[in-house]
């Protein structure tokens, strides 16, 4: 039997096909269709100033924005050799490892509920809403935050947020230790989840995986320790590896990345210098609105930023990151003008998902659903 799962689906969340052909409940052939939320993120981009670009990046993958900026952001700052204030990057880290955590709760909720766990689902969701109340009291913004900028930051934390973060942290450590205890013994769960999706390490490595789909197969890669940026090299955090590279090993490397995202968080809040949150250049990031206000060098300056663009030295830069689901890489070229010539990003889930068949055929119809869930493919960021 031939048979359409989605796009209109729940499971498959309107962004993508797949083509099945069943022999009973098994999968015989596996055609992957994607295409479905194509929106022409480069090609936006290249008709944007660099700045201007930003928003854009917030729709990649969407449940963790901070990291796609700070990825554009740092590829940006490569080609105008130029470095950001040190506390502008404790506080690029910690909001990178607070969206990595609201993007793993929404993944293991989702991916629950998809089983059947609602009550799994329900709590991660309210540890992802009280992290993205730390988000909005961030930068005014939930989920599309637009918070980093060429050369700094939109602007400073505020004054109470240590004890907020202390706050949220505390309870979601109580919604943690629910979920663990709902799902990582559950027999239910732990049937539908071991020996599913499995992917041997050298098809993993072939097939392009990064983040925890590929350390879930054995493979101890995490660009944060790999090719360290802002001060990640400063951070004290373990990167989980796991042996099978099957879905439930896919589970337990995020519920692991999720305690190392707030042991970092700890960290930066601990550690954060005082000082500027932007580098001391007016054709590179916008002055203060006070100077801008009352300086008529200043005016001039966001005038000419904001209608002309940066002028980015004739080049080329690949910077990557690691993001909630792998590798985050942006590869820009500029012709000098204030626009970016070429922009190319690489989205870990396009990489994970063209490996969908190969981990559901001979499989039944039903693990379908928590490959695809533990792939955590995001529309946006794999068809952009």
């Amino acid at each position: 039997m031939v048979i359409n799962m989605g796009p209109s689906h729940p499971a498959t969340h309107g962004t993508v096909r797949f083509l099945l052909t069943l022999d009973g409940e098994t999968v015989v052939n596996f055609d992957c269709e994607i295409g479905y939320l194509h929106r022409g993120f480069e090609k936006m981009c290249e008709n944007s100033t660099w700045t201007k670009v930003f928003p854009y990046t917030d729709r990649l993958n969407y449940n963790s924005a901070i990291i796609n900026n700070v990825g554009y952001a740092l590829t940006v700052e490569k080609m105008l050799g130029i470095t950001t204030p040190e506390r502008c990057q404790y506080i690029s880290v910690m909001a990178c490892e607070l969206a990595r955590l609201a993007d793993h709760y929404t993944n293991v909720g989702a991916a629950g509920l998809e089983l059947g766990a609602f009550s799994a689902f329900l709590y991660f969701v309210e540890a992802r809403e009280l992290v993205w109340d730390l988000l909005e009291e961030l930068c005014g913004a939930r989920l599309t935050s637009n918070y980093i900028r060429i050369g700094g930051l939109k602007n400073d934390i505020p004054k109470n947020f240590k004890t907020r973060v202390q706050e949220v942290f505390k309870k979601n450590w109580e919604f943690y230790n629910d979920v663990d205890k709902l799902l990582t013994k559950n027999r239910i769960f732990l049937d539908r989840m071991r020996d599913t999706g499995k992917l041997s390490t050298e098809d993993a490595i072939s097939y392009g995986f990064t983040g925890p789909c590929l350390r879930a197969c054995g493979i101890d890669y995490d660009v944060r320790k790999a090719e360290p940026y802002l001060v990640y090299d400063r951070m004290d955090f373990e990167v989980p590896v796991g042996t099978t590279g099957d879905n439930f090993d896919k589970y337990l490397i995020r519920m692991e990345e999720i305690k190392q995202s707030i042991k970092i968080v700890e960290q930066c809040l601990r550690d954060m210098p005082e000082g500027p949150i932007k580098a001391d250049d007016y054709t590179v990031s916008q002055p203060p609105k006070s100077a801008i206000y009352n300086g008529m060098e200043e005016m001039i300056h966001h005038f000419k930023v904001t209608t002309e663009g940066i002028k980015v030295p004739a080049g080329e830069a690949y910077q990557a990151v690691e993001g909630a689901n792998g590798e985050v890489g942006f590869y820009l070229v500029s012709d000098g003008s204030g626009k970016p010539w070429k922009c190319r990003v690489r989205g870990p889930s396009f990489y994970l998902t063209q490996a969908m068949a190969q981990m559901c055929e001979g499989s039944l119809i039903a693990d379908i659903i928590p490959t695809f869930d533990l792939i955590n493919m995001i529309g946006g960021e794999c068809d952009r």
